[in-house]
């Protein structure tokens, strides 16, 4: 990386949605999504950090409650109290859909249906690495489409723990170094500075609590494209890029 490259207008945030293993396939489930949410520092700071944590502080009182979208549809820890007062939970599901609708973001997505990649290939990559790539692609055509050319943005990803942040690192290192465009785009993504970091899950971070509350209903609309999906609607629009594979 070049220190003295400027940096970025924008910043980015990952999460995914699902298991990217191939041993154990849950039929209930059987994809990975990897979301990428790009949004402008500016608008990060003067828009999305203060919204989310003025609803926090609205409904509990503080802003250290992290949005985590399993908590939220299975009701845990401090969104207990939503099962108990409807009136409550309908509430919060507005204001929450409202804040979504509101945010000044761009989706990448990549969706790997981990059953057709087993019947289509006998010794497939892993879906992550795939899905990492298929990201990485998005991102770095719409940057450059907003003349971000040799400037250095920061990818922030949730920490898993050691040994699957070091293949993470490993695999986004490959791609930024030109190493794994394996597929018919070959993308020259030494155009940018990409530079990742890993935040822990309490860090309470707003991006990548939105980028985690985006990915299941994106997972879930490719699975069930019939049913009602109203977060799926939300975020339709600020869909830059979608890629399904294979």
């Amino acid at each position: 990386m070049i220190e003295s490259a400027p940096f970025s207008d924008f910043i980015i945030f990952a999460d995914e949605s699902g298991d990217h293993g191939l041993k154990s396939i849950d039929e209930q489930f059987p994809v990975f999504a990897l979301v990428f949410c790009i949004v402008r520092k500016d608008d990060y700071i003067g828009h999305i950090v203060p919204a989310m944590q003025r609803l926090k502080m609205d409904l509990w009182g503080h802003d250290q409650i992290i949005f985590h979208e399993h908590d939220i549809r299975k009701e845990k820890g401090p969104f207990g109290l939503l099962r108990t007062n409807p009136d409550l939970r309908r509430h919060f599901i507005e204001a929450l859909s409202e804040l979504i609708a509101d945010a000044p973001i761009h989706l990448v997505i990549s969706i790997i249906d981990k059953k057709r990649l087993l019947e289509r290939y006998d010794n497939p990559y892993n879906p992550y690495e795939i899905a990492m790539l298929f990201c990485m692609e998005g991102t770095l055509a719409y940057l450059l489409s907003q003349e971000q050319a040799g400037k250095r943005v920061s990818v922030a990803f949730e920490s898993r723990g050691k040994r699957e942040d070091a293949e993470l690192e490993l695999e986004f290192r490959r791609i930024c170094d030109n190493e794994s465009n394996w597929g018919y785009k070959q993308a020259d993504f030494r155009a940018m500075h990409f530079e990742h970091l890993f935040a822990d899950k309490k860090s309470n971070a707003s991006g990548l609590q939105l980028a985690d509350l985006v990915a299941r209903p994106v997972a879930l609309r490719y699975l069930r494209p019939t049913q009602t999906n109203r977060a799926a609607d939300i975020t339709q629009p600020k869909i830059l890029y979608c890629k399904r594979f294979p």
